[in-house]
């Protein structure tokens, strides 16, 4: 069976876009195999800074043979239609049958597929592939047809089987695929053939270019980790770093060099964002002080002086840098010191949107919110107000200038200096955070109070001037925002009136909170499946009262979720499920409600009655396990209805012929379905499974 090994060679590409530019190119080229009827056993991907690399194996040596009746225009339609579909599968009219179909009668082609040699159809699918590979940003050079994403320079491309080792014809604008590919361009530029992926990969790697990127990645990781233990140092994990230089590398080489003594007293976070987002650099951490000392480069060429020119040349870069950090860190410790009166004064004048007013507006409707959130948590109110009034004045500062990630850590730098105690300082640091949906959520209750506020108005900002996430889009990250309200009040484990929270003006518009709140019972359901939630088991609950009280929510989905999964859970259920379903066929078939509170004086049967007087004494228990907010205990006193239920359905015929005998039947059957959804709508359970 046949393998084909693609590589496309060019200039160096973006590191960030590799992995998934040979991604895309073998999904391009396995849907064109699979769309000719090519079978195929495997497909691989692979990338470095200057290959995309596809290899699959497995080929069936002919595409299968394949005959397809293609519907076309209804019979009636104007000629031109019927032409036109002739016309595009290169047909004439005649030559279409009419045909019965579900709708009526159609015109349908007949359209045979031949068996063809894979070697004699691989051409076309790669060129396509090629010509089709979408990258965020394109280039056209010359009178070219491609546009990619930087220059293709030479394309391998060869076609293996049991007995010989062909070239593709492959053509794309003036490149023709040959069998030939180069080592690393300093190391060892020279040309060679390879026959084979295996020889591919095996003359690559004597050529100083490591193929596969997971394994770039662990010599990179390994040898950092390596190089600052021998030194009793310790390396601090960046894993967007490393990916970074993983795409920036084809040999790997680290080297560690020193940060000049006289910087060793800027900010870690300093050291460590500088080094990364200039130079790439690896945060070498003395274990005993806890401070950054050095750095590690990740070079693309072994050396003769083993890297010490190219160290020389880093430091000096490095060097530069951080003088302009220190110079920036200096100034800015001047005007905190003053309480950073310069930048608050500032602030007025840094727009936050065009719609929404200055930054010093958005400090304005933060404070107000903190206030109301403030009340929940027993704190002073001048400690809120100065940890909000201080929270942004980084963001007119030098260094937040220079490195804008660094909000909020800047902040706290500042506030020290001022003078704030350790609170006021962390809650300035953590207001920004939780990032995402593992980043660490503060423990303070300042912290989580300035955070909420924070993250509450710029959702019901951008709500109030219609500007909300569509689709993938999410501009101004209020996703992100959302989880990090459900987490921060949910960690807090505070009950949380949010709708209160947002019943409010922004920029004279009244929110629309209801919106709000769906929008965040979205991002809940999000947040719960990630840990193993059933759906279902949160729509149950997410439909109940207090619903914009997260931790009484969460904790209610999590013991309906924990129910199901017990066999009381799902023998209840399915009683539930059947009462349910006799109920509402018979309400249609009825065109009526039966709504009424069942009466004892019409029940004939003795199970009826039991079930009658345990769903009352059920009813009362329930409400005052949920007054208790206690849903387990709830659910558990709900699971002793499962034997009765079962007992009452065995025994008594619902629709009994005397008509009100059947209608306070089914009135029972309503009562039953209302004790069962007063703790969770179960009619949202599809059934036991997940």
């Amino acid at each position: 069976m046949p393998d084909i090994l693609l590589e496309l060679f060019s200039e160096e590409m973006p590191a960030d876009i590799q992995s998934v530019a040979s991604e895309n190119l073998k999904k391009l080229i396995t849907d064109g195999f699979a769309d000719s009827g090519v079978l195929y056993s495997s497909a691989a991907n692979f990338s470095t800074p200057q290959r995309l690399c596809v290899v699959i194996e497995g080929l069936s040596a002919q595409s299968e043979k394949n005959i397809e009746l293609k519907r076309g225009p209804k019979i009636g339609a104007p000629q031109r239609a019927v032409e036109g579909f002739a016309q595009s599968l290169g047909l004439p009219v005649d030559k279409l049958k009419v045909e019965d179909d579900k709708k009526g009668k159609y015109y349908f082609a007949t359209l045979s597929r031949a068996a063809l040699e894979t070697r004699d159809i691989s051409s076309k699918i790669i060129e396509t592939a090629i010509l089709k590979l979408a990258w965020p940003k394109s280039m056209r050079w010359g009178s070219n047809q491609l546009r990619w994403v930087r220059p293709l320079k030479a394309i391998l491309c060869i076609l293996n089987d049991e007995n010989e080792t062909k070239t593709i014809p492959v053509k794309v604008d003036n490149i023709i695929a040959s069998n030939m590919t180069s080592g690393h361009r300093f190391m060892s530029p020279t040309k060679f053939v390879v026959s084979s992926f295996e020889e591919y990969e095996e003359k690559l790697r004597k050529n100083f270019v490591i193929l596969n990127p997971e394994e770039r990645s662990e010599i990179i990781w390994s040898d950092i980790n390596n190089l600052a233990f021998s030194q009793g140092l310790e390396v601090i994990k960046d894993d967007n770093l490393l990916a970074e230089v993983v795409g920036l590398v084809e040999w790997p080489v680290v080297l560690m060099g020193n940060i000049t003594k006289e910087y060793l007293g800027l900010p870690a976070e300093v050291l460590q964002t500088s080094m990364k987002t200039h130079q790439k650099f690896f945060s070498i951490r003395n274990i005993k002080t806890n401070k950054i000392e050095k750095f590690i480069t990740v070079a693309n060429v072994d050396s003769a002086d083993n890297g010490a020119m190219i160290i020389k040349g880093n430091q000096k870069v490095l060097d530069a840098r951080l003088a302009d950090g220190q110079f920036f860190f200096k100034n800015d410790l001047r005007i905190a010191k003053e309480g950073g009166k310069q930048w608050i004064e500032s602030l007025s004048k840094v727009t936050f949107h065009s719609k929404l007013g200055s930054q010093a507006d958005r400090i304005k409707r933060i404070e107000s919110l903190a206030l109301k959130i403030a009340s929940y948590f027993n704190l002073k109110k001048d400690k809120v107000i100065k940890a909000v009034g201080f929270s942004k004045v980084d963001l007119c500062s030098q260094m937040v200038n220079e490195f804008p990630e660094l909000q909020g850590i800047m902040g706290k730098y500042y506030a020290d200096e001022y003078g704030y105690d350790e609170e006021l300082s962390q809650a300035i640091f953590e207001h920004y955070q939780p990032l995402g949906p593992s980043d660490t959520v503060p423990s303070s209750n300042l912290s989580i109070v300035i955070a909420l506020a924070d993250k509450i108005d710029l959702i019901s900002s951008f709500w109030a001037i219609n500007e909300r996430p569509t689709g993938s889009k999410d501009p101004f990250a209020l996703r992100r925002a959302a989880i990090g309200i459900i987490r921060l009040i949910l960690s807090s484990g505070i009950k949380f009136n949010l709708k209160k929270m947002l019943d409010t003006e922004v920029v004279g518009k009244i929110i629309p909170a209801e919106e709000i709140i769906y929008f965040l019972h979205e991002r809940l359901k999000f947040y719960l499946r990630s840990q193993d939630i059933r759906y279902d088991a949160i729509d149950a609950c997410l439909t109940m009262p207090d619903g914009d009280d997260f931790v009484l929510l969460v904790k209610r989905v999590k013991a309906l979720d924990s129910f199901l999964k017990t066999e009381n859970g799902i023998n209840l259920l399915s009683g539930f499920k059947r009462a349910n379903n006799i109920l509402t066929a018979e309400e249609k078939k009825d065109g009526v409600k039966y709504e009424l509170n069942p009466e004892l004086k019409f029940m004939k049967e003795t199970y009826e009655k039991e079930l009658y007087s345990l769903l009352k004494d059920t009813k009362l228990k329930i409400k005052a396990d949920l007054n208790e907010g206690n849903f387990t205990a709830a659910m558990l006193t709900m699971a002793s209805l499962r034997k009765p239920i079962d007992k009452f359905f065995k025994e008594v015929k619902v629709n009994d012929e005397n008509k009100i005998v059947r209608r306070n039947r089914l009135c029972l059957l309503n009562s039953i379905k209302n004790v069962c959804c007063s703790v969770s709508d179960l009619s949202c359970i599809q059934d036991s499974s997940k």
